[in-house]
């Protein structure tokens, strides 16, 4: 197996709660950050636009996400204070945490779509550089992710979107095993 597919297959999404609290080295996230700028982009709108969070930092994320979270919850009646626990905590389990932000294209030359997805397959080349380095990784959409009050915590636009947040960390314990379903069962040949 060569290199490219053996780090494609050994991907995986490690949740904040295995990570073992030790700090991600700077030059590390900065790779995975250089390699997200090399993703496809569709009329080079490279959409892709991340916040990261580290130190004192993820303190600041944790309260202002935990208190947008109450305030909008509370004004819906959907208020859950294990959600709000949640955002206070989670951050705090990672040595970093990347928000990921879709800055929409402003001639609208492609459809939005695409920008998503290009965004996307910036994610996936930091999933691959962290995979590289042994460095746990996930990407959750939960929380704040869609409040369009969410939107002037990181500068964006009415087009923009926020699109979730990556938690970085160094795991704990040995790397876990992937599963896949055979590809035969998700494709068909037409040839003729």
């Amino acid at each position: 197996m060569n290199q490219i597919t053996e780090i494609i297959r050994k991907r995986r999404s490690i949740y904040p709660g295995s990570y073992s609290g030790e700090k991600v080295e700077d030059y590390i996230i900065e790779e995975m950050l250089e390699n997200a700028n090399w993703a496809p982009t569709h009329k080079l709108t490279q959409p892709w636009r991340f916040v990261v969070f580290t130190g004192e930092g993820l303190k600041k994320l944790a309260d202002k996400q935990s208190a947008l979270y109450k305030k909008v919850a509370l004004a819906k009646g959907t208020y859950s204070e294990k959600t709000f626990e949640k955002l206070q905590n989670k951050p705090l389990m990672a040595s970093h945490v990347i928000a990921i932000l879709m800055k929409r294209d402003p001639k609208e030359s492609v459809p939005e779509e695409e920008e998503i997805a290009s965004v996307a397959a910036a994610v996936q080349n930091m999933y691959l550089t962290a995979a590289h380095h042994g460095i746990g990784c996930y990407w959750g959409s939960g929380g704040i992710t869609y409040f369009e009050e969410a939107k002037p915590l990181f500068s964006l636009e009415p087009k923009d979107k926020l699109l979730g947040f990556f938690y970085v960390g160094k795991p704990r314990g040995a790397w876990p095993e992937g599963k896949r379903d055979n590809i035969s069962e998700k494709v068909e040949w037409i040839r003729s």
